[in-house]
């Protein structure tokens, strides 16, 4: 294992402790509103601290881009670790056992190592460029399915972004009435790492923010997928609109999403 992948997981494996434990004494969880529609709880906030801690100790020069605490600049920029310490904040705090630690790191503006952990399930997705992504130790392949026709997609609501809910709809159900279901789970970072493994065969989303898609991009460009933006281009970190899948399924995804973009979406 790379040895900023180790710490990356190590970081992850101490976050999932901090939910892990608050998630058996939910009745002392605290719930703040920071923003229409977006909650945070001491739990993300202490589940950071500790993955900054962790990153910190071996590279305390290194730039932490996070959820809660924002930019955290170091003297080396050319590492960049990017961590949501609760994806699925909502879920958390309903009580619902699906949300993940997720963090990665670039070096130099690329993707170079990921993990995605489910504390609940035990799943560990870790990805390194150019090594492949493995769960729980195990390599794994995102499904190369040829058509829409028996494919799960796995979604998500745009609950931040809703002047978009019509086009979004209207999405929905272009590709529902060809696939064989959907399933809206409600962590982006455990679509993403669904998609690489195979577990569901594709995954869009809009208004995502760089925390939310990282490390999960990272493993599915690993596991043989690709990620794109709503036209197929490279914009999906800054416009937040991500589709990822094989890359047949997802010029098949894409084709159905192309009539209904309007310009906000076409970016």
């Amino acid at each position: 294992m790379h040895p900023m992948l180790n710490i990356a997981v190590r970081a992850s494996r101490a976050a999932g402790k901090v939910i892990s434990r608050a998630f058996e004494q939910h009745d002392k969880v605290e719930v703040e509103l920071k923003g229409t529609n977006d909650v945070v709880t001491n739990v993300d906030v202490a589940a950071e601290q500790a993955i900054i801690e962790t990153i910190r100790k071996s590279y305390p020069k290194h730039t932490i881009i996070s959820e809660e605490a924002g930019v955290l600049k170091g003297e080396d920029d050319d590492y960049q670790w990017i961590i949501d310490p609760l994806d699925g904040t909502t879920n958390f705090v309903k009580g619902i056992p699906h949300f993940a630690v997720s963090i990665a790191l670039k070096v130099k503006g690329k993707l170079d190592q990921a993990v995605v952990f489910d504390p609940i399930r035990g799943d560990l997705f870790t990805a390194s460029r150019g090594k492949g992504a493995q769960l729980n130790g195990f390599r794994i392949r995102v499904k190369q399915p040829k058509e829409l026709t028996g494919a799960i997609l796995a979604t998500g609501f745009p609950f931040k972004k809703k002047q978009h809910i019509d086009a979004y709809f209207n999405i929905v159900k272009t590709l529902f009435v060809k696939t064989s279901d959907m399933r809206r789970a409600g962590s982006a970072a455990l679509d993403l790492a669904y998609v690489a493994s195979g577990r569901v065969d594709g995954f869009f989303e809009i208004g995502l923010k760089p925390w939310d898609t990282a490390a999960g991009e990272l493993l599915v460009i690993e596991a043989g997928g690709m990620v794109s933006d709503f036209t197929g281009g490279h914009n999906h970190v800054q416009s937040g609109n991500i589709v990822a899948s094989s890359t047949r399924l997802l010029k098949e995804i894409l084709k159905d999403i192309r009539p209904h973009l309007g310009e906000s979406l076409s970016k």
